[in-house]
């Protein structure tokens, strides 16, 4: 797209974009991606931390197995990278809330504990250069601090955005404690303390280690003003319907269920099934 002078008057439409084709060009405020990458980490060997109570569970225990995992917050800051202008690092730590089965003897039944994961990735990504200040109406008076040098006027950074999917737990196995893993060298947040009800502790004798897999998209982005085609304004078609309390009539919409009393033939199965697939790579 050339460069447009500020100042410069709008240039008309072509033929091919006049309301007649059905749409109209109007200028919009978005988030526009500069860059992003995707990622598939399996990530091993992560010590759990347990409050009080489930770390004196995790001492007696002879084995582990692990049940769930899920992601509880992340923390993302962007930086600059030196001497590549226009380019950022992405760091990111990620905490999980990991759920395993404790067994305290051979034939024992389980007992459940959460534990912590912790993980911490950099990726460094194209962000454009930006030295603008945007000041808007619906947001509070903030000022930034005071710079020594009056001079100086800083880049402004892009917004990151990560997107993880639900972790996948793969392994958890019981190991000797090693102290200087067991905690996080970053403080932990405060809402991810409050997510287990109480202190974490670290570990005396054993510890629990964990392997999950997860998803992962990370972008940076700026706001910019663009010119997009519009069509029409998003009217809603459909109307709203009221619930109903009677349940007969609610019963009443459900489908026959066909399949459950004739069930399919092979050809059809083969015809609508996939076969399986590991999506493992030899």
């Amino acid at each position: 797209m050339p460069d447009v002078s500020y100042g410069s008057e709008q240039m008309p439409l072509n033929d091919d974009r006049t309301p007649d084709s059905g749409c109209d060009a109007i200028c919009i405020d978005a988030d526009r991606i500069y860059d992003s990458c995707g990622a598939k980490d399996c990530l091993s060997d992560l010590p759990l931390m347990f409050t009080e109570a489930n770390q004196a569970l995790v001492e007696n225990a002879c084995s582990v197995r692990i049940n769930r995992a899920n992601v509880i917050t992340s923390t993302v800051e962007v930086e600059p990278v030196a001497f590549h202008r226009g380019f950022y690092s992405v760091d990111m730590t990620f905490y999980f809330s990991v759920s395993c089965d404790v067994y305290s003897s051979n034939g024992a039944l389980p007992t459940t504990v959460n534990g912590l994961a912790v993980y911490g990735k950099r990726v460094v990504l194209y962000g454009s250069d930006g030295s603008v200040k945007s000041f808007s109406s619906d947001k509070p008076v903030k000022c930034e601090k005071n710079d020594c040098d009056c001079c100086s006027y800083t880049n402004s950074v892009p917004k990151a955005t990560v997107q993880i999917s639900n972790p996948m737990a793969l392994s958890a196995k019981l190991v000797n404690c090693k102290p200087c893993s067991s905690m996080p060298c970053k403080p932990i947040p405060q809402c991810v303390c409050d997510y287990f009800c109480g202190e974490l502790v670290p570990c005396k004798q054993k510890q629990i280690s964990v392997t999950i897999g997860i998803f992962t998209i990370t972008r940076l982005q700026r706001k910019v003003q663009i010119m997009i085609p519009s069509y029409d304004f998003c009217v809603p078609r459909k109307e709203c319907c009221a619930k109903t309390d009677d349940p007969c009539e609610v019963f009443s919409k459900i489908e026959f269920p066909t399949d459950s009393f004739f069930p399919r033939k092979s050809e059809e199965c083969e015809k609508h099934d996939k076969p399986f697939e590991c999506g493992c790579e030899e």
